[in-house]
């Protein structure tokens, strides 16, 4: 194991196959939602694996029997209430998204469970995403009372087009893997006992490729994401605008109160 992986507390990492990592999600006990601690670990840890001359593909799963349930309700209560924080976890959001899609190695995601926040950012911004047909898709940020931030509004529109994104990002409604990949926003969705198989399967086809090429493909095709990075600065400020207010604060309240929220009606905006 590389030296520069030895000190994670939230991510853990092996080897499934010659120069292949994969990068597990663990925190197992809360569903692998990202505390303070795991959301950094996440979003800097792509800078790393750029870096590693031993790795020509990276898969990205959960440790059990979730993918990411998203961020610790710690964390985000810490948002509306401490400027510094909120500012940092903006940082960090930003840098999640470029971190990913400007790492050069291709990144799989093998989606074994709910994939929420941060989780799903990583999910769906990975080149492939595989999983389980099990799995339900939720973008939950208006839900919560703050902007769809995050990756949404950098990749959805790509991904599965305006109005589909549109509808799920504004209505918060659940979609199962199988219409994620119908609409185009998963690449593969398979059996849950096969997605470990089929997951190594397409690593494996990668990492023995022509590794300039690919790269070279997989950073081209990303010019698609980086000219949508102005969209996607703005999303992301409005979003942590939202947690000073008090949609945001109700939102969080609701979500602790396993309760559907109750946004005050009206807007200055």
């Amino acid at each position: 194991m590389a030296e520069f992986y030895q000190n994670y507390k939230r991510l853990k990492f092996d080897y499934p196959g010659e120069r292949i990592l994969r990068i597990t999600i663990s925190r197992p006990e809360k569903y692998n939602a990202l505390d303070a601690i795991g959301h950094r670990e996440l979003t800097y840890v792509w800078r790393e694996v750029d870096a590693d001359p031993d790795v020509d593909c990276v898969i990205l799963t959960g440790d059990g029997k979730a993918f990411s349930a998203g961020g610790d309700f710690d964390m985000i209560e810490k948002m509306t209430e401490d400027y510094a924080t909120l500012i940092n976890t903006w940082k960090e959001a930003r840098d999640l998204v470029y971190n990913i899609i400007n790492c050069g190695k291709p990144t799989i995601s093998s989606i074994n469970g709910p994939a929420v926040g941060a989780g799903l950012v990583a999910a769906l911004l990975c080149d492939i995403s595989i999983s389980a047909k099990s799995v339900f898709i939720t973008d939950g940020h208006t839900r919560l009372g703050v902007a769809a931030g995050d990756h949404a509004v950098i990749i959805w529109p790509l991904l599965c087009g305006m109005a589909k994104a549109k509808y799920y990002l504004m209505t918060c409604d659940r979609m199962s893997a199988e219409e994620a990949e119908r609409i185009g926003l998963l690449s593969l969705c398979v059996e849950d006992d096969e997605l470990e198989t089929k997951t190594l399967e397409v690593a494996q086809k990668i990492a023995n490729g022509a590794p300039n090429a690919i790269r070279w493909t997989k950073y081209a095709l990303n010019n698609w994401l980086r000219m949508a990075g102005p969209s996607f600065d703005t999303s992301t400020a409005l979003e942590m605008l939202g947690f000073l207010g008090p949609e945001g604060k109700e939102g969080l309240a609701a979500l602790r109160e396993k309760r559907d929220p109750n946004f005050p009606k009206g807007s200055p905006v």
